[in-house]
Order: structure tokens, then C-alpha cells, then sequence
């Protein structure tokens, strides 16, 4: 990749100029250099992550990245509170109720009044959204090897454990 002429509106920079540059802006100041790089590197990371995902494996079957993630949850728990589901797929409830009735219309998943409270509602996948994870899911784990092919067996057990870590770290109140 090379950079293009400054000012032509098509800029695009390789990871090492742009680590350059903001280390040229910030020399001087009093930062945690390498507290700001690693979150920045984690940002970047997710986002070519979702970005590659959402083209191989999730684009094919209709389905959005948050789709994808309120189907896993939902796969994963079964009979699930939907303000649980919000929880975990890390959206808010609003985001929530117009990805289900998309999941719903498509027939993967259906919504029930909780028996105990009707203000509550829990969520749970068909017949057919059982299927497709069923089937989607060997692939979307295909694609996550491609994208830790780089690292070795090692190497990824090391990330995860870095960013759990990490994510431990923010869940202290």
C-alpha cells in the first residue's frame, strides 16, 4: 500500500506512517505512548476483524455484525431476558428491539411475553435460526483461523488472555 498525494481527498496510509505521524503530533507531551498504541491497535484490529466477517462469511446470509452477534448470544443461552441479550451483545435496547423484528420477520428467531411478567420478553431461536447457526458457525470459526493464521497456537492463546484481561480491568466498579 502507498500513500497518495496529500490534499487529493483519497489519502490512505500504511499502519507504520500513521504510527509515525502521531508520534510526531504527540512528541513532547506527557502520554502513556504504549497505553495508546495498544488501544488504538485493539480499535483497528476489531474493526478489520468485523469488517472481514461481515464480507466473507455474514454479507452471503443477509446478516449485519449486531445480527450476527444477537443470534450467537441467543444460540448460546437459548431462553433468554431480550434486556440480557442488549447486555451482552453490547447494544442498547432500542438497537435491540429493530434487530429482532428483522431477525423475527425473517423467521430465526420469535419473542414471548415472560410468563412471570408481562413487561419482560424473552427471545429465542427457531427451528430455522438453530439451522443457520448450526451451519454458519464452522464457517465464521474457518475465517476466525484466517484471521489469527498470523499468530501461532501459542500466540493466540497469549492474545486471548491479554485481552480478557483487559476486559476483567473495566468490569471492577
Amino acid at each position: 500500500m502507498t500513500a497518495r498525494a496529500a490534499g487529493d481527498g483519497n489519502e490512505h496510509r500504511t499502519l507504520a506512517e500513521t504510527e509515525r505521524a502521531v508520534s510526531e503530533r504527540l512528541h513532547g507531551l506527557a502520554l502513556d505512548m504504549p497505553a495508546m498504541a495498544a488501544v488504538q491497535n485493539i480499535y483497528r484490529a476489531a474493526g478489520a476483524i468485523r469488517n472481514h466477517l461481515e464480507r466473507s462469511v455474514l454479507a452471503p446470509h443477509g446478516l449485519t455484525w449486531t445480527g450476527w452477534v444477537v443470534l450467537w448470544v441467543v444460540w448460546i443461552w437459548e431462553d433468554i431476558e431480550a434486556r440480557h441479550v442488549a447486555a451482552e451483545a453490547g447494544i442498547s435496547k432500542g438497537t435491540l428491539t429493530g434487530v429482532l423484528t428483522t431477525l423475527e420477520a425473517r423467521g430465526l428467531l420469535a419473542r414471548r411475553t415472560h410468563p412471570d411478567d408481562a413487561r419482560r420478553v424473552l427471545v429465542k431461536l427457531t427451528s430455522r435460526g438453530e439451522q443457520l447457526m448450526g451451519e454458519l458457525f464452522p464457517e465464521f470459526n474457518a475465517q476466525e483461523a484466517v484471521v489469527t493464521a498470523p499468530l501461532d497456537p501459542h500466540e493466540r492463546v497469549q492474545l486471548a488472555e491479554f485481552l480478557r484481561a483487559v476486559v476483567r480491568g473495566l468490569d471492577r466498579p
